[in-house]
């Protein structure tokens, strides 16, 4: 590696947390920690030199940034939810929040409903509050908000994901890691074999992160902890494999078929 210290943000996530955590110590790499619409912003402005973005912003930004095999946050079964006080259906002018205009939330919300055009953006900590006051008439949840929505009084109109799964068959992709292509690819490769080794340190010893982890996740529960973990990190998140990989070619079609980005290449 360069001498230099390689900028990595991340957000303070369990699932980013746990795979970052070993790396995290490494004294040639300064960690920043966000909310992931925080990273899409930054992304624009290539503020770090490797970075956690959604993967409805990496789309956007692919000339810029190189997609790592590793690190990403894609499966079966972690969708983004909407939920709403009430279980009646949205109609096309109900008010939706929604956790950032370049996550894979909204990208998934518009694949789903396109009709819905009153989507307001927000902190994804402020979506459920939102919608119990009744400001906003439903809400995109993601993180942990799966984990704790019912015990709230809220209810499900829609899982995001089940909808792909069905439309598709594929798992969903929701965040990935990426590195600015203006590192070179030798810079590239050695840090992603880096972080590669840091999630399987990750794997095999799971208590060696839990100091790391909740440092930067105190309002939650172990229980909530270590669900987030077991939900969003898995064998994608070690390889993406061809079929992560088809999964997200296939997100970028359907993307574009819906005109919502360009024409961008893989």
């Amino acid at each position: 590696m360069s001498e230099s210290k390689l900028t990595c943000a991340y957000s303070p996530c369990p699932n980013d947390t746990f795979i970052f955590c070993r790396l995290a110590q490494e004294s040639d790499i300064e960690t920043h920690l966000y909310d992931v619409e925080a990273l899409n912003q930054s992304a624009f402005d290539e503020k770090f030199d490797v970075t956690k973005l959604s993967f409805h912003a990496w789309l956007l930004m692919q000339d810029t940034y190189q997609l790592l095999n590793v690190g990403a946050a894609l499966g079966r079964g972690c969708g983004p939810l909407v939920i709403s006080n009430r279980e009646e259906a949205l109609g096309p002018d109900s008010i939706v929040a929604v956790p950032g205009e370049y996550t894979t939330a909204h990208l998934l919300l518009r694949l789903w409903r396109p009709d819905i055009q009153n989507r307001v953006f927000m902190p994804f900590d402020r979506i459920m509050d939102a919608v119990a006051s009744g400001e906003v008439a439903a809400g995109v949840i993601i993180h942990e908000g799966r984990f704790v929505y019912e015990e709230r009084g809220f209810h499900c109109l829609q899982d995001l994901g089940e909808w792909w799964e069905a439309e598709t068959g594929q798992p969903i992709p929701l965040g990935c890691i990426v590195a600015k292509k203006s590192l070179g690819p030798e810079r590239i490769a050695a840090f992603e074999q880096r972080l590669k080794e840091s999630i399987e340190f990750a794997f095999s010893d799971p208590d060696s992160t839990n100091e790391y982890v909740k440092a930067h996740a105190q309002e939650l529960s172990d229980a909530v902890t270590r669900e987030h973990i077991r939900t969003y990190v898995n064998d994608f998140t070690l390889d993406l494999g061809p079929q992560g990989r088809a999964a997200i070619d296939t997100l970028q079609e359907m993307a574009k078929g819906a005109g919502i980005i360009g024409q961008q290449r893989m």
